[in-house]
């Protein structure tokens, strides 16, 4: 049995940090993909990550979502639904985390 530390995982093993900012929306939204624009650019510019989920794909989402989507959560947190402003979701992600 080898002794001492275990090695560093390669980086594409290691878990990504946790995206601050989560999209919910669903194929084929107009408004869905205006959103995604707005957030990818966003959280690029300031080094941060974001995922998506689909409202098709998670009941629970299609039944508190369903008439606000395109909708985007900050640290898990309602942050803006069917627009995205850029300068306040910027704010937002500038402000430290709770």
């Amino acid at each position: 049995m080898p002794s001492g530390p275990d090695p560093a995982p390669a980086p594409d093993e290691r878990p990504a940090p946790e995206a601050r900012v989560t999209l919910i929306g669903k194929p084929g939204c107009h408004l869905c993909d205006a959103a995604r624009a707005v957030v990818a650019q966003v959280t690029d510019e300031l080094g941060e990550s974001f995922v998506e989920r689909s409202v098709l794909d998670e009941p629970e989402l299609m039944a508190r979502y369903a008439e606000e989507i395109p909708v985007t959560l900050v640290d898990g947190r309602q942050h803006d639904f069917w627009r995205v402003d850029a300068d306040r979701l910027r704010a937002a992600l500038e402000r430290p985390q709770a």
